[in-house]
């Protein structure tokens, strides 16, 4: 009967604690817009909304962040890339981009941009992005706004709460139960640091954001350059090429987002504002019995030798999930390990997937309309 009482009050709570978020989901899902343009449209929204509600309630309910996560993340990053696409075919005609939408100023503006058009913006008063300053779909306003909000209150948990590329090489590593590479040097996380630089100041040089032009793996799953020469067609070899090796092949090999952790200079510039950011994953050392299973299971090489998080955590939750001793917990920075860890959970998540929720719920809903329309 004891059991049953806690069991009833640990839902009660868990509801509770889902309704402020389910009504975010319910609202920004369609950025409050419900007058529905089909039938197609109205089911997306509500399979959309009782997905991401039901993913929240389980993250409360049964304790456990990263699993849930994954799904929720993985979901978004491929719905993402189908009602991307399908928005650009119905703005354009097309998925492939030419010198005309060059030209025009049509091209969406992606929040890994960010690393390469500050140094040109602050030196040169130039935005080197061929894309809408204001207006129409991800104006280069709107989307600077939405990353420094994103790297301020979440730091690098932005690549596991908010990233629509970062589920390709979360989803793909799970594929595998157990890695069949068993051991990566963990220096290579420090690559993405030099591809930071590298990235910014090639841009700045050269006046055109260098990654996108040339190493971008979503381009794959997204948008690509039209063919019409060799060097076009290079670079689409290129990101083919990348994204088949960077969030396919060796995330499943690895059990490690390669992409995310060496390659991609946001994850690297998000990095230095977890040294700001007020939320971070801490450890109890009296806790710790180091059985090393953190540093093993942390999908971004993000725990060092002394088995504590380091700058590139992205505050997944996987290795809280893990920990057997309960070692490690979010925190809330300033404070003790000793204080509940389960205040600043509660806390984290109910911002970290708030941000989800606007970031990708809307994406994920577009996605859905776009297959339910197929389908009927």
């Amino acid at each position: 009967m004891e059991n049953r009482y806690k069991t009833t009050g640990k839902t009660a709570r868990s509801i509770l604690a889902t309704l402020p978020m389910f009504l975010i989901i319910v609202v920004f899902s369609t950025q409050g817009n419900f007058a529905f343009a089909d039938t197609a449209q109205a089911l997306a929204w509500i399979v959309n909304t009782a997905f991401f509600t039901l993913i929240f309630f389980l993250m409360l309910y049964k304790g456990k962040t990263d699993r849930y996560r994954a799904i929720a993340f993985g979901t978004s990053a491929v719905l993402f890339a189908v009602g991307f696409m399908s928005n650009l075919i119905e703005i354009r005609g097309s998925i492939n981009y030419d010198t005309t939408t060059i030209y025009n100023c049509d091209i969406p503006f992606c929040h890994i941009v960010t690393t390469m058009v500050i140094i040109p913006a602050a030196i040169k008063q130039t935005i080197i992005f061929s894309g809408s300053l204001s207006d129409g779909y991800a104006s280069i306003s709107s989307m600077l706004v939405i990353v420094f909000v994103a790297a301020v209150l979440l730091g690098r948990a932005f690549c596991s709460w908010g990233c629509f590329y970062g589920g390709w090489d979360d989803a793909t590593s799970r594929i595998k139960s157990r890695p069949v590479i068993k051991r990566i040097n963990q220096s290579f996380k420090y690559f993405s640091f030099a591809m930071l630089i590298l990235m910014a100041l090639w841009s700045a040089e050269s006046l055109v954001p260098q990654y996108c032009n040339w190493l971008c793996p979503f381009k794959a799953v997204t948008e690509g350059e039209k063919i019409v020469d060799a060097t076009t067609l290079i670079k689409n070899i290129i990101f083919y090429t990348l994204f088949i090796a960077l969030c396919i092949v060796l995330p499943i090999l690895t059990k490690k987002r390669i992409q995310c952790a060496t390659f991609c200079p946001m994850g690297a510039l998000l990095s230095l504002f977890n040294k700001i950011n007020i939320f971070e994953v801490a450890l109890d050392e009296d806790k710790c019995k180091k059985c090393n299973k953190c540093v093993s299971k942390c999908p971004l090489m993000a725990i060092n030798k002394n088995h504590k998080p380091s700058m590139t955590c992205a505050k997944c939750g996987k290795c809280i999930d893990n920990c057997p001793s309960e070692a490690l917990n979010y925190r809330i920075r300033g404070t003790s390990a000793k204080v509940s860890a389960s205040t600043a959970r509660i806390i984290f998540l109910h911002l970290a997937y708030s941000f989800m929720v606007i970031f990708l719920g809307s994406c994920a809903y577009g996605g859905l309309t776009t297959i339910f329309r197929l389908i009927f």
